[in-house]
């Protein structure tokens, strides 16, 4: 153990102190290998790059144990990145972006300018479609036909409270997930297309709104984008028990959006018990709500 007395004494390595380190992570003695974790982590996300080499290591321990660690590090980091980034953007945040930084925090290897470009793609397939000039329900149809009958995506109703219908990236992969999370989906599509689509954060639900000069439609993307009218949507709010009042129908801000994806994380994982995620997801929440 006198390789690890000097390790543990120094507050910088070398090379191969950093070996020798990582290399103990393999050592049979549980006491040995959690005191290893402890003091590799103690060095923050700068061992992220020390550990890299050995996610592909031969030894199947001393990589499993490695990733192990590799995650929670990129985790953390991802974490920090989130956080800073609603604490320095205002109410019109990028809810995109946002939305993909607060998927890293729980998958830190999603590669999300490849998701940005599977999200083009839709809107370029759309937008071919889409002939000069097409009224707004023939735009809505032919969005709603690409989205939900072709490509598939729906409502997760067997698993609603499933965490990852709040995750962007999961939502895509699976082409399932919540309210929210469907009609960012759909929003981010409608964006890109120069679509007057708005967010409504309506209690007990989340739809979209299309709106111009001639009139207003709103989308109810977990339900394959059945489109509503706007005494529709007070006759369930009336229904569903929370009244009706103006501002229930009114856009959310980007803010606000990623805030109830938020407040959706925070319930399900309170629900589970998962007191870290509950804490992790409170941060967020607070720093949204600044």
């Amino acid at each position: 153990m006198d390789t690890f007395q000097t390790i543990g004494q120094s507050n910088e390595l070398s090379e191969s102190q950093k070996r020798a380190l990582i290399s103990l992570l393999a050592d049979e003695d549980i006491h040995v290998f959690k005191t290893i974790r402890e003091k590799l982590i103690s060095y923050g996300t700068t061992a992220i790059e020390w550990l890299k080499p050995y996610l592909a290591d031969p030894d199947p321990v001393l990589r499993r144990r490695t990733r192990d660690i590799y995650l929670f590090l990129q985790r953390k980091e991802s974490d920090n990145r989130f956080l800073e980034y609603c604490l320095h953007n205002g109410e019109n945040i990028n809810a995109e972006m946002g939305a993909f930084l607060l998927a890293q925090t729980v998958y830190p290897d999603i590669n999300i300018v490849a998701y940005q470009a599977i999200l083009d793609s839709y809107a370029n397939e759309i937008k071919e479609r889409i002939q000069g000039g097409a009224s707004p329900a023939f735009i809505l149809t032919i969005m709603n036909d690409f989205l939900f009958t072709e490509l598939g995506f729906s409502g997760n109703e067997i698993e609603y409270y499933d965490p990852d219908n709040n995750y962007l990236n999961k939502v895509i992969d699976r082409r399932m997930g919540n309210p929210v999370s469907l009609c960012l989906l759909y929003l981010f599509i409608s964006w890109r297309l120069l679509l007057p689509v708005v967010g409504i954060s309506m209690p007990g639900h989340f739809l979209c709104r299309f709106q111009n000069a001639k009139g207003e439609t709103f989308i109810d993307a977990f339900n394959k984008g059945r489109l509503l009218s706007k005494s529709e949507c007070i006759k369930y709010l009336v229904q569903s028990g929370h009244g009706y009042m103006e501002g229930y129908l009114a856009p959310s801000s980007p803010r606000r959006m990623l805030l109830r994806l938020c407040a959706n994380l925070h319930q399900i994982y309170s629900e589970m018990e998962q007191l870290d995620e509950v804490h992790r997801i409170q941060r967020y929440i607070v720093a949204l709500s600044k």
